[in-house]
């Protein structure tokens, strides 16, 4: 473990080991303060693949792995363990079921006396665990399969006892990049140190994972019985959701300052347990002078527009091609592309493909997977999101910099980019279109209008170009996290339960 960083930056399955989206924003951050020593610490699925996709700033003194839901074996026994165990189960069932800080400090305090012994043998293979385990579903879910709650379990507590054993390296302040289980490692660390911690969410992160468990077909919902309103009993997804609610709370109770992109994610940082007078907004930017600069080459290239990000589920890949179907029967000559990396979800991406073969879109439609965006942007005409959850899309910021307008899904601070904040002056006008979720129809005719309206893309154009160099600059959001970390390093470390907060709490 090396020295004291200035920063920790807790992350959840991004950088280094993952390219773009939050991971672009991390390493410019990193390196637009250089006055910073930087502690990466990146929650990693088991068997992830750990192979640097950027090469760090000289300002990261090291990089921490922490594997989820995989535990080293540890000791087979360790001293009073039916008591320890049993210790354990009403601060855990009170922190996933919606609970916080508290729940969670008591469940670390049990832990930590016993950390370097303990690992998979005691905590999830035990009997005693086994007695735990069936104690908490029969007190809760006995209507609902034992072998599905079982799994859950395993996972959910997998998660939860790596964080608690895992390294945890000493820094002037802990910046989570998310609430979930990174959210939870931050609180950890704020307990366990006494130092400052802060968190920015770009998305929120239990609304991701509330769309992810809905639509989930491994988790089977209790059937309905009878005609009645009331719902018989819990069933597993309220499990996962109370649970990432928990963790959730457990991050804002923890945090000095909770941070996000645009105002429109606070009133769900509320309603999941934030102090509304721990909040603050820092909007993304981006390298205005960089993009800005790019050349747009318009003639002699067919009309050409681009999604540009990860080919996963949420960024609705298939809902774009749908579109891209209808907008080639308008827009002779049409050439789409798929920019972005291909290889987090194989099966998905496999879907893509053979949809793209099946509309008969072979010589329209192209997956270029990781490029280097400036090398293709004088060519776009249009971005197309059509993301079924977002935050801040940096794309939407770069593309605009260089001139291009947007067509995209009204999630996230989208609408707020397009059309601008409620406090712009002057008002600058739309720069593109906000169209409904897995709407391909209204997405392609969107673009379509900016593609053959020339006066409607220059306006769109000058708007999108100009906003994103008043309110969006790179500049400024440096400055931003520059003074947050100069006040928060040089707080005293504290003892979280001698706060109002922890009062209010307990």
């Amino acid at each position: 473990m090396s020295g004291m960083a200035d920063v920790a930056l807790v992350l959840e399955g991004t950088y280094p080991y993952v390219a773009g989206g939050v991971s672009t924003w991390t390493h410019d951050l990193i390196r637009g303060l250089p006055e910073y020593t930087f502690h990466i610490v990146t929650l990693m699925p088991p068997d992830a693949d750990l192979t640097m996709r950027y090469e760090l700033p000289a300002n990261v003194s090291a990089v921490t792995p922490v594997t989820l839901q995989r535990l080293a074996r540890g000791h087979r026994r360790v001293r009073r363990q039916r008591e320890f165990i049993a210790s354990l189960r009403e601060p855990i069932e009170a922190l996933v079921d919606g609970g916080g800080m508290a729940a969670l400090g008591q469940v670390i305090e049990a832990i930590a006396p016993r950390r370097e012994a303990l690992g998979q043998e005691v905590l999830l293979d035990s009997r005693e665990a086994w007695n735990l385990l069936v104690s908490m579903y029969l007190a809760r879910y006995a209507e609902t399969s034992f072998l599905d709650y079982f799994w859950s379990w395993r996972a959910l507590m997998g998660g939860l006892f790596s964080l608690i054993v895992a390294p945890l390296p000493r820094a002037r302040v802990y910046h989570t990049v998310s609430t979930g289980y990174a959210g939870l490692y931050a609180a950890r660390a704020r307990l366990e140190t006494g130092r400052p911690a802060i968190v920015t969410e770009h998305g929120i992160y239990t609304n991701e994972r509330r769309i992810e468990i809905a639509m989930a077909d491994w988790l089977f919902e209790l059937p309905l019985v009878g005609l009645g309103i009331d719902r018989p009993a819990l069933d597993l997804k309220d499990f996962w959701i109370a649970a990432f609610e928990g963790y959730s709370r457990a991050c804002y109770e923890a945090c000095d300052e909770v941070i996000t992109l645009y105002e429109g994610n606070q009133a769900f940082q509320i309603a999941d347990g934030a102090d509304p007078a721990k909040l603050s907004v820092v909007p993304n930017g981006i390298d205005f002078p960089r993009f800005s600069a790019i050349e747009r080459r318009r003639t002699e290239r067919p009309p050409t527009i681009a999604l540009i990000g990860r080919v996963v589920p949420i960024k609705d890949v298939k809902s774009y091609i749908r579109a891209v179907a209808r907008l080639r029967e308008s827009v002779p000559g049409l050439r789409a592309l798929m920019m972005g990396p291909t290889e987090e979800d194989e099966e998905y991406y496999g879907d893509c493909q053979a949809m793209v073969e099946h509309l008969g879109l072979g010589d329209t439609f192209t997956f270029t997977g990781r490029v280097k965006l400036d090398e293709y942007l004088g060519d776009i005409d249009v971005v197309v999101l059509t993301s079924i959850s977002e935050a801040q899309p940096l794309v939407l910021l770069e593309a605009g910099a260089a001139g291009i307008p947007s067509v995209a899904t009204d999630v996230g601070s989208c609408s707020e980019i397009l059309f601008g904040r409620s406090d712009e002056q002057p008002a600058l006008g739309p720069a593109g279109a906000v169209v409904r979720l897995s709407d391909p129809e209204a997405t392609a005719q969107a673009v379509a209008r900016l593609l053959t309206d020339p006066e409607w893309y220059e306006r769109c154009s000058r708007a999108i170009r100009e906003r994103v160099r008043c309110y969006y600059q790179e500049r400024d959001v440096m400055t931003a996290y520059g003074e947050r970390y100069a006040r928060y390093c040089a707080l005293p470390e504290r003892d979280w339960r001698a706060s109002p907060a922890a009062e209010e709490v307990a």
